[in-house]
C-alpha cells in the first residue's frame, strides 16, 4: 500500500505540463485571500471602527458571492473556455484587491470582497477541473496538487496578511494584487488556448444543481458543507478569542496552513487506502469535531495548540471530500464541481455571517466552537449513511449472482 501511495506523491510533482504549474501557482495566491484578513481582523475592526459581527462579513460577502456565481461557473466555462473564464476571475480578483487597498469604510470594504468572491468562483471551480485535466498522474495527483496549492495558500496568506499588516491594515490587500496580477499575466500568456466551442461539453445553468440530484453527491457535498462551516469558524473566529497581534496571529495561523497541506498531500492518500475515502473521511471530520470540542474549554494556550492541530484535520478533509466528490457521480468534472463547490462554501458563507451572532446569543465567546462541534459530528452522520448505502449497493448485485446460480 505505501509503495502505491509513494509513486502518487511523485507523480503530483514530476513531470507536470506548463498549464498545471500556472494554474496551481494562480491557486495558491487565490487561497492565500481567504486567510488574508485573518491577522489584521483586529486592525481594520479599530481603523474602520466595526464591532466583530460586522468585520466577520468580508468572510460572508466574499463566500455569499463566490456561492452564488459558482452555479454559474460550469455554463460560462462551457460557453467561453477555461482559460477565458480563469483570466475573467483573475481580471476580477485584481481589481478588487486593488480598491480593498483604497477603501474607506468597512461598508466599501464588504462590498470589494463580494467582488473578489465573485473573480474567486470563476478561478476555483475552473482551476481544479483545469488541474484535473491536463495533469498527469491521473485525477488522485491532480487532486492533490489541488489541494497542496490550498493548503501552501491557507499558510502563506495569514503570515503575508500578519507582515505587511503590521504595517498597515491596506498593505495585505495591496500584496495580493500585486501577486495575483503576474498569476494574471502568466495565465493569459501561457495557458493553452481555448478550443472550439463546438468541441466543448454543453453545460446549462442549472446542471449543478441538476448534478446534485445524486444521492452520493449530494450527501458528500452537505457534509463538506457542514464541515466548511466548522472550518470558517475555525478561520474567522479565532482572532476575536485569542485576541493576539498581527504578527502572533499570522504565525498561528502559519502553522496551521502548514498542517492543512501537510495532511492533504502526504496524510489523505495514506487514509484514505487504509479507510477508504469515505471512511476515512469520517474518522478525520469525527477529529476535528474533538479538536473544536478542546477549544470549547480550553485556555488561550491550548486553543492556540488545538486551532495548529486542526490543520491536520482540515487537510485530510478537504483532500477527501473533493476526491469522493469528483469520482462518486456520472457527472461531468466541471459540473460535478461547481455543484459540490456550491454547497461546500455555503456553509462557510454561512458560518461567516452567523458566527459573531453565535457567541453573543449564548453569551459566551466558546460558543462558535461547540456549534463547529456538533456540525461536523451531523457531517459525520451523513457520512456514514453514504458508506451504508454504498455497501447496501455492493451487496445487492452479489446476492442477484447468487440467485442466478441457485436457478
Amino acid at each position: 500500500m505505501s509503495a502505491g501511495h509513494d509513486v502518487r506523491l511523485l507523480d503530483v510533482f514530476k513531470g507536470q505540463p506548463k498549464a498545471v504549474w500556472i494554474t496551481a501557482f494562480a491557486a495558491v495566491i487565490a487561497f492565500m485571500g481567504i486567510g488574508l484578513v485573518d491577522p489584521i481582523l483586529l486592525s481594520i475592526a479599530e481603523a474602520l471602527n466595526a464591532g466583530p459581527e460586522q468585520v466577520t462579513l468580508l468572510f460572508s460577502s466574499y463566500l455569499g458571492v463566490q456561492v452564488l456565481a459558482m452555479l454559474i461557473t460550469g455554463a460560462f466555462s462551457a460557453r467561453f473556455g477555461a482559460k477565458r473564464t480563469v483570466v475573467t476571475g483573475l481580471v476580477l480578483i485584481v481589481i478588487a484587491t486593488l480598491a480593498c487597498a483604497m477603501a474607506g469604510s468597512i461598508g466599501e470594504l464588504v462590498a470589494l470582497r463580494a467582488v473578489w468572491g465573485l473573480g474567486n468562483a470563476f478561478f476555483i471551480a475552473t482551476a481544479l477541473s483545469v488541474i484535473v485535466g491536463a495533469a498527469s498522474g491521473g485525477q488522485g495527483a491532480a487532486i492533490m496538487l489541488y489541494e497542496a496549492a490550498l493548503g501552501i495558500g491557507l499558510s502563506t496568506g495569514p503570515l503575508l496578511g500578519a507582515l505587511l499588516g503590521n504595517i498597515s491594515w491596506r498593505g495585505p490587500f495591496a500584496g495580493t494584487a500585486v501577486l495575483m496580477a503576474i498569476a494574471l499575466i502568466l495565465s493569459a500568456g501561457f495557458l493553452p488556448k481555448d478550443g472550439d466551442r463546438a468541441d466543448r461539453t454543453k453545460v446549462r445553468l442549472l446542471d449543478p444543481i441538476r448534478a446534485l440530484r445524486h444521492g452520493g453527491l449530494l450527501r458528500t457535498s452537505l457534509g463538506a458543507a457542514l464541515y466548511t462551516a466548522a472550518f470558517f469558524i475555525v478561520l474567522a473566529w479565532s482572532p476575536f478569542v485569542l485576541e493576539f497581534g498581527a504578527i502572533a496571529v499570522g504565525l498561528v495561523f502559519f502553522g496551521w496552513g502548514l498542517c492543512v497541506a501537510l495532511a492533504g498531500v502526504f496524510l489523505a492518500p495514506r487514509l484514505a487506502g487504509r479507510l477508504g475515502e469515505v471512511g476515512g473521511t469520517i474518522f478525520a471530520v469525527l477529529i476535528f469535531a474533538v479538536l473544536l470540542g478542546v477549544m470549547t474549554f480550553g485556555s488561550k494556550p491550548v486553543v492556540v495548540v488545538a486551532v495548529i492541530l486542526s490543520g491536520l484535520a482540515s487537510g485530510l478533509l478537504n483532500t477527501l471530500f473533493t476526491g469522493t466528490a469528483m469520482s462518486i457521480s456520472d457527472a461531468p468534472r466541471p459540473v460535478a464541481s461547481a455543484g459540490y463547490n456550491f454547497l461546500r462554501w455555503l456553509g462557510g458563507a454561512a458560518a461567516a455571517t452567523l458566527v459573531g451572532h453565535v457567541a453573543q446569543w449564548f453569551g459566551s465567546q466558546h460558543a462558535p466552537f461547540a456549534a463547529g462541534a456538533i456540525l461536523c459530528v451531523i457531517a459525520a452522520g451523513l457520512l456514514f449513511a453514504e458508506l451504508r448505502t454504498q455497501a447496501n449497493t455492493r451487496s445487492v448485485p452479489a446476492e442477484a449472482a447468487l440467485v442466478g446460480e441457485e436457478f
